[in-house]
């Protein structure tokens, strides 16, 4: 269950701040109390409106205005429904025929019982290099393998990040990242080679930004999973992170 009180709220909060600097679009506008990202069509989050703050509204001149800004990057408006976002703008989101893309957890675990142990096989940097960037790439799919678009995200990043490659025998076979910002570490881009995966590589990885965090000085990690995928989300849930919260991203065609 996610809890709804105000204390997970808060820390939801938290979370979707930090997110825009652990997850950098290369175009970033606040307008009122929303970011507008633009990424060149990379990844959800990077191109969307976000609520940061609880209750953020948007009235339809400027939900208007926002449509026109991502329809001449190119890119369907797009927009994140979070519990930060307003009534008013939720339902007007919805009647305006935003149609549903896809839809999210944000999950957080502590930290404090972790003893920090880096996996030998695991190579952590503090840059992204480019042979992290076209590795990941090249195990993803759609929009997700452009190597280029992935990189004008990752090469902003400015606070201490972890950019982690697991490699076997030599190998690399799963690649991972995550960025500690004020006690918090964002934990993202978990991938495992199709060739390699079902030998507890994602674990491996997972555990190993964990124990960066730890040693960076967070007491908590958080991430985001789709909430179709079974498989990651029984893996945070082993790894004790809990359910936060939940989100919708929907988009105008």
């Amino acid at each position: 269950m996610i809890s709804d009180d105000a204390d997970d709220l808060a820390l939801a909060l938290e979370c979707e701040r930090r997110i825009v600097n652990a997850w950098p679009a290369p175009a970033t506008l606040l307008i009122d109390d929303w970011v507008v990202r633009f990424a060149n069509g990379y990844s959800g989050r990077a191109n969307a409106a976000t609520p940061l703050k609880p209750g953020a509204e948007l009235d339809e001149a400027t939900l208007a205005m926002i449509e026109g800004l991502y329809r001449a990057d190119g890119l369907p408006p797009s927009v994140r429904l979070t519990p930060l976002i307003g009534e008013a703008t939720r339902a007007e989101v919805i009647a305006r025929g935003y149609r549903l893309k896809d839809a999210s957890f944000g999950m957080i675990a502590k930290l404090d019982g972790i003893t920090p142990e880096i996996d030998p096989e695991l190579q952590i940097e503090a840059r992204p290099s480019a042979d992290w960037i076209a590795g990941v790439a090249a195990r993803q799919a759609g929009v997700k393998t452009h190597a280029g678009n992935l990189a004008a995200i990752v090469e902003k990043i400015r606070m201490p990040a972890a950019f982690a490659t697991l490699l076997i025998a030599g190998e690399p076979v799963a690649y991972g990242m995550g960025v500690a910002e004020r006690g918090m570490a964002e934990i993202g881009t978990i991938v495992v080679d199709a060739n390699h995966r079902g030998h507890g590589l994602g674990r491996r990885i997972v555990s190993g930004l964990m124990s960066w965090a730890r040693l960076m000085d967070c007491g908590s990690a958080y991430l985001q999973v789709d909430q179709t995928n079974e498989v990651a989300i029984s893996l945070y849930d082993r790894l004790g992170f809990r359910r936060l919260y939940a989100y919708e991203t929907r988009i105008l065609d």
